[in-house]
């Protein structure tokens, strides 16, 4: 298992995980995510936010970073965090534990980059989501009505949030 920042040259890969992962989303009858722009994915690629497990010289899991979600967290922004978005498994690579993979490099990246807490958020209450990632380390935090969407992703629109964080040792 490789982790690295995903290139350009991962972009149509990028794309059809998220699409995996909105077929998926139906399937399970959650909030489906809308189709990112390329724009979107280009951004995070050159602000090296964009990240992916290689498996067997294939992408199994893709997801991007940021250190500052004050829309989604708003007051606790404060905190110096790193906020983990739009994690996408490769079906091929789904019940392989990739979120715990996920978590271990994010504990030891947040520590070099001086943040205390991993937090992530998904949209609505998925309590089968809620639940996994409780079992890879996260706290619940609950259930919020954001303020202020106009910035986020359509998929946020009128919609409650579930948030979780994993607290560091300072």
């Amino acid at each position: 298992m490789i982790i690295q920042n995903s290139s350009v040259n991962d972009i149509d890969t990028i794309k059809q995980l998220y699409g995996n992962a909105r077929a998926f989303q139906q399937l399970k009858h959650a909030v489906r995510w809308p189709e990112f722009d390329t724009a979107l994915i280009e951004t995070a690629i050159e602000e090296q936010r964009q990240w992916k497990i290689i498996i067997d010289h294939q992408v199994a899991c893709i997801w991007t970073i940021t250190f500052n979600d004050p829309q989604i967290w708003e007051e606790r922004n404060i905190d110096p965090a790193i906020y983990i978005h739009r994690i996408a498994t490769n079906p091929l690579f789904r019940g392989q534990n990739l979120v715990e993979a996920i978590v271990q490099w994010a504990r030891i990246y947040a520590t070099e980059n001086n943040k205390y807490f991993i937090r992530l958020d998904t949209v609505g209450e998925n309590t089968g989501l809620i639940n996994y990632y409780q079992q890879c380390g996260f706290s619940f935090l609950g259930l919020y009505t954001l303020k202020n969407t106009d910035a986020l992703p359509a998929h946020y629109k009128n919609a409650t949030v579930s948030l979780f964080e994993i607290a560091l040792s300072n």
